[in-house]
């Protein structure tokens, strides 16, 4: 379980002249982490909303656990993954709301709120509320930060306790430190858990199983952070851009 894999993926948007994505082919293992990286409109978001079935395929295969996406209800398949969009969304309620919201097929209870909430790192601002994980979150989170919102949209996706984490964009709001205790968490606590990360910081992505660098909605590297530094001048040019200066990314994912 946890498997995702494409075969000759390619994307085209109802009405659109050309292809989003082109002969996409990748496969990743349970517990593994796949990053995504590459400039804005390469189609990063494009090929992660493929899984949940937000588009369909125009041609080639996406399979969840071996089965086409297209062969599974929307309940089964929505069981399977955790999303954490690009836009963080909270809704006017508790945090408790916030984070048990939508149906899933893991019952909430105190000890997966409190594990959700410690995981995606917004224990540290949760705890010093009044009211704890009752606080009462305003209409569209206009009562919480940028940063605050994302975690607790992470905590929302974590909770559901998928076999496949899909997070889209979603650490851009993160300082550094924040985003290497998450994913440092995320290694540690959830091993079994396939992660998909889409990022514009290499950092966030460094230590990731496998990456793929989409330019124009292709794939044209994949690899490692150090074999794709070696053989990729797009991972090259952007790793360059984000470690000028003699700054550079330490172990744990954050600048020196």
């Amino acid at each position: 379980t946890g498997t995702v894999e494409f075969r000759n993926v390619s994307f085209r948007y109802p009405d659109a002249a050309g292809d989003a994505l082109t002969e996409i082919n990748f496969r990743v293992e349970q517990g593994q982490a796949l990053a995504i990286i590459g400039a804005t409109g390469s189609g990063k978001s494009s090929l992660v909303s493929l899984i949940p079935r937000f588009y369909d395929a125009t041609s080639g295969q996406v399979l969840v656990d071996g089965v086409n996406v297209k062969d599974y209800t929307f309940d089964g398949l929505y069981n399977k993954l955790g999303y954490v969009t690009q836009k963080a969304v909270l809704f006017a309620g508790s945090i408790r709301d916030n984070v048990f919201f939508g149906e899933s097929a893991e019952a909430g209870n105190d000890g997966i709120l409190s594990q959700a909430i410690s995981l995606s790192q917004a224990q540290e601002f949760v705890e010093k509320l009044p009211e704890g994980t009752d606080y009462k979150i305003a209409q569209l989170g206009r009562n919480v930060s940028g940063g605050q919102k994302q975690r607790l949209s992470i905590a929302r996706a974590l909770a559901r306790k998928p076999e496949i984490l899909i997070f889209d964009d979603s650490f851009s709001a993160l300082d550094y430190r924040t985003d290497a205790k998450l994913r440092e968490g995320l290694a540690r606590e959830l091993g079994d858990t396939t992660k998909i990360i889409v990022a514009q910081r290499i950092s966030t992505i460094r230590h990731a199983d496998q990456i793929i660098v989409l330019d124009q909605g292709e794939a044209v590297g994949m690899g490692t952070h150090e074999e794709l530094l070696k053989t990729n001048a797009i991972y090259q040019e952007v790793y360059s851009s984000q470690t000028q200066g003699g700054g550079d990314f330490d172990k744990q994912g954050g600048e020196q």
